[in-house]
């Protein structure tokens, strides 16, 4: 792909990333420069709005000035909480002679990839096209000024070292090659386009697929990649996949195999005990840089919050564990307090980096350091707790006088003399070592953990992107509905339905049936993608499920009605990611369920569960016109798509009913839907017949017309394949007809 070019460029530079290297400067305090970001919203942009970089946003005037100057596009795509981006920013783009070289020979274009997933995802593509696979963020790439790509990469070093040329040396050069050679460079881009269009192309597989063959190779492709002593999946580093755990949890549910649970709670476990678990304040970090789980890239990003409380809380559906639901409380306890919007909304994540002291912002020497909220000296955990309380505390979590990060996870050393807290032994061993009972020490650490977070809050917190993402939102309204269900929380619910009122209020457009993007300081500009659409479905359809509230349901229908009309591919089936956009070179069909499920996969799965909740043929054809899209992707590399695995399950199964009927308040109705919620039911659809929803159940969804409370008390009903067991109003019957 892209031959020539790429080519033309790497026989005079012979480009080779480079080991990254935090010795750098810190970011300046005044505002001796102010370019054209600084009129934006984005977090991300507005970090960029004072260097000495002419910086632009992704715009037609942008575009325009290129083609008109004839120059180059350097373009820069990256997201406020990114550590690589903050260092490639003091490195090189807060340097005024890299700036100059850029300004002379590019117009450079800053993209906050959270607010145009649409063109991250087209140069993201051609990136790990021309790298090997290997792509991440900084993003960055040079474009023709028709905005094709004619060489890209990722984090670049500043100056050239170990024989490798820095980001100055490729400045240079790209500028003279596309001067002396922009010619061959534009017909090279242009052809390059045109080989990421076939790529990227999805076309129906024909014939029939066997789907039990795909899901049998998508659970042993993660056999094969499991580790079994550590947990997870594949080698460090090693990133919380939930959709991972989602299509294992149906797996082990459609066909009992204990192995898929185990491999899963395994893994969970490990997350669990982990350094990439805030063991203070909750939640999780990004992901773990070494094997064990410890050392951890300490951004916090919404979207893992919100689909690892849905795993956990799975966990303990599933095991009875009562550690697993704790860990999805806390998980919830963090977003609640440090991401949540005073409306309701919930914001995007927390950076990595962050001053080691006070009035470091201020220091001419200072910068921010990776993890310093939430690493540990033993000297400071001792000032903090004194010495008896200390040595306990350490011992539990792995507490050293020289620091506890192996040396896969700090090749530098750079948390030398740090800890990162997580659960080295077990309160048995440590009841053991110090001759105090568990409840004893379960006290105690209690204790020290509020003194110890006493200690943390005197910290400089690291920067919060307030951005408030739909897509996210919806991830989190469904981790919310669900955990809170589980859990019995209704501190939970109340938030996922104030969230989900957020929304409604500052980003929906009642009219048209549309959303916008995202908000921020009361602007919401950027409009929705796919899986905003499809993420918010989501979570409106667990809010119905776990509340019985209909509005939900039936905001769910209206989003998927626009899903369907802005997005549907009536030729070849499945959903496009964006609307068609004259500025961004490919309209694509993501397939890759990754961090986040992907739009198609969480499209897949909210249409059979409308088909099933509203005996809705045309959502199921949806459905299975998408799977029947995929299918030869899924024959390939089916753990690819775990998600998309899942609404294969989904289509497989007949469909499962538990209607009760009652009022939703009255307390008769609650223990029946008590029942319901201690049990990991993955292919139930749960509705609530009760004086409010009658009606709109009794239109779509006419088996339900006969059912009735009986003797005035509320009832269940259990169906499978619109054949119902005997109504029940006893709470055991209920729970043998479903544990069947």
């Amino acid at each position: 792909m892209c031959e020539s070019a790429i080519n033309l460029l790497d026989r005079a530079t012979n480009f080779v990333e480079v080991s990254m290297d935090h010795n750098t400067r810190p970011k300046a305090v005044n505002h001796k420069y102010t370019n054209a970001l600084a009129q934006e919203k984005s977090p991300y942009l507005l970090q960029h709005a004072h260097n000495p970089v002419d910086w632009l946003p992704w715009s037609e005037a942008a575009f325009e000035r290129a083609r008109r100057e004839e120059k180059p596009i350097f373009l820069s795509i990256g997201y406020s909480t990114c550590h690589w981006c903050h260092v490639m920013e003091r490195e090189s783009f807060e340097n005024e002679s890299v700036a100059a070289i850029m300004n002379a020979n590019f117009i450079n274009i800053k993209v906050d990839r959270e607010e145009r997933p649409d063109v991250d995802r087209v140069y993201m593509t051609f990136v790990q096209a021309t790298n090997n696979g290997q792509g991440g963020w900084p993003l960055s790439a040079f474009l023709t000024p028709q905005l094709e790509p004619f060489y890209g990469g990722t984090y670049y070093p500043p100056r050239d070292a170990y024989g490798r040329p820095g980001f100055t040396t490729l400045l240079n050069h790209i500028a003279q090659v596309w001067k002396e050679n922009r010619e061959e460079i534009e017909a090279s881009g242009q052809h390059i386009v045109s080989q990421m269009q076939e790529f990227t192309n999805v076309a129906a597989q024909p014939g029939s697929i066997d789907w039990p063959k795909v899901l049998q190779t998508g659970y042993e492709q993660f056999v094969s990649s499991f580790d079994p002593q550590w947990g997870g999946f594949g080698d460090a580093p090693k990133f919380p996949r939930p959709v991972a755990h989602d299509f294992l949890h149906r797996f082990q549910a459609l066909t009992h195999d204990e192995a898929a649970l185990k491999m899963s709670v395994r893994t969970l476990r490990a997350m669990g005990d982990g350094g990439m678990h805030d063991h203070l304040g909750g939640g999780f970090h990004r992901y773990a840089v070494d094997e064990m789980w410890i050392v951890s890239h300490f951004e916090k990003m919404l979207y893992d919050q919100a689909q690892l409380a849905v795993s956990f809380s799975e966990a303990q559906q599933l095991t009875g564990q009562k550690y697993f639901g704790s860990v999805a409380r806390d998980t919830c306890d963090y977003v609640l307090h440090d991401l949540r919007h005073p409306n309701g909304g919930f914001f995007s994540a927390e950076d990595a980096d962050s001053f080691a002291q006070e009035g470091d912002a201020h220091e001419g020497d200072a910068h921010k350091e990776e993890g310093a909220f939430y690493v540990w000296t033993a000297q400071e955990l001792e000032s903090t707790l004194g010495a008896d309380a200390a040595a306990i505390w350490n011992y539990h979590y792995g507490v050293q006088p020289e620091g506890n990060a192996p040396r896969q996870g700090d090749p530098h050393g750079e948390f030398k003399g740090k800890n990162i807290l997580f659960a080295a032994r077990p309160l048995e061993n440590v009841e053991q070592q110090f001759g105090r009972s568990v409840e004893q020490i379960e006290q105690l650490l209690e204790e020290a953990k509020q003194k110890v977070l006493v200690a943390r809050g005197a910290r400089p917190r690291p920067h919060r992107d307030d951005k408030i993402i739909v897509s996210w939102n919806g991830l989190m309204i469904s981790a919310l509905a669900r955990t809170g269900s589980v859990l019995n929380e209704p501190k939970y619910l109340a938030a996922a339905r104030s969230a989900a009122g957020f929304i409604r209020t500052e980003l929906f457009d009642t009219d048209q049936g549309t959303l916008k993007r995202h908000w921020k300081d009361g602007a919401a500009e950027v409009a929705a993608f796919a899986d905003d659409y499809a993420a918010l479905s989501r979570g409106l359809l667990d809010l119905y499920e776990v509340t019985g509230e209909v509005e939900w349901l039936q905001w769910a229908e209206t989003l998927m009605a626009t899903l369907d009309r802005d997005f549907w591919d009536s030729v070849a089936g499945g959903y496009f990611n964006s609307s068609p956009d004259p500025r961004v070179l490919l309209r694509m069909k993501e397939d890759y369920d990754g961090a986040e499920p992907s739009a198609n996969s969480l499209a897949t799965q909210n249409n059979l569960r409308l088909a099933n909740l509203l005996e809705s043929e045309a959502h199921r054809e949806r459905a299975l016109q998408t799977l029947q899209l995929f299918g030869g992707r899924l024959q390939q590399t089916p753990s690819a798509m775990p998600a998309m695995l899942v609404a294969q399950m989904m289509a497989q199964t007949p469909p499962q009913h538990i209607v009760l009927v009652g009022e939703r308040e009255a307390d008769d109705t609650k223990v029946l839907w008590a029942a319901v919620r201690e049990r990991f039911l993955p292919f139930a659809s749960v509705i609530l017949l009760d004086e409010a929803s009658r009606k709109y159940f009794e239109a779509r969804l006419p088996f339900v017309a006969p059912m009735q409370a009986i003797e005035g008390r509320a009832t269940a009903y259990v169906c499978r394949d619109f054949a119902c067991r005997q109504p029940t109003n006893n709470v055991d019957e209920l729970a043998a007809q479903l544990d069947e």
